[in-house]
């Protein structure tokens, strides 16, 4: 799966994501659910903010190998967080973070603050939508 990148110019250039990403090829969708920053046990595996990022979109990441895809097939994600200040203060290390699990893919995203998240203490939720190639998926 390849997508090319929407970005017009009268729009201004993103920094850190795609304006739009319009797949090439086709394949099969997938819709990533919320993820935390929890591990196998859904145990939050810090109460820090980058931590908690770094986790949820690896766990993000998962699902779509799971499905048989690649961070490359991911079109879209969403951020959901409980304090943008908080996002925006640790904004270098959320970056860090991003770049050693995501590389230089950059699909499209949006990050909403919301007042709570379900599960206690998360400060962080992300979830996805894909494009895999058609093929098996991994249990």
């Amino acid at each position: 799966m390849s997508y090319l990148v929407i970005d017009p110019k009268s729009l201004g250039a993103p920094r850190g994501y795609s304006n739009g990403m319009l797949a090439r090829s086709v394949g099969r969708l997938l819709f990533v659910a919320g993820q935390v920053g929890w591990d196998r046990e859904q145990r939050l595996v810090s109460s820090e903010f980058v931590p908690q990022f770094g986790r949820a979109l690896g766990n993000v990441v998962t699902v779509v190998e799971a499905a048989g895809g690649r961070i490359e097939d991911l079109g879209r994600l969403t951020l959901y967080v409980v304090d943008k200040e908080l996002y925006t203060r640790n904004l270098k290390a959320v970056g860090e973070a991003y770049r050693r699990i995501m590389g230089r893919h950059y699909p499209a995203m949006t990050l909403v603050e919301v007042v709570d998240l379900l599960e206690p203490g998360a400060l962080v939720e992300i979830e996805g939508t894909a494009v895999v190639p058609t093929g098996e998926w991994v249990e």
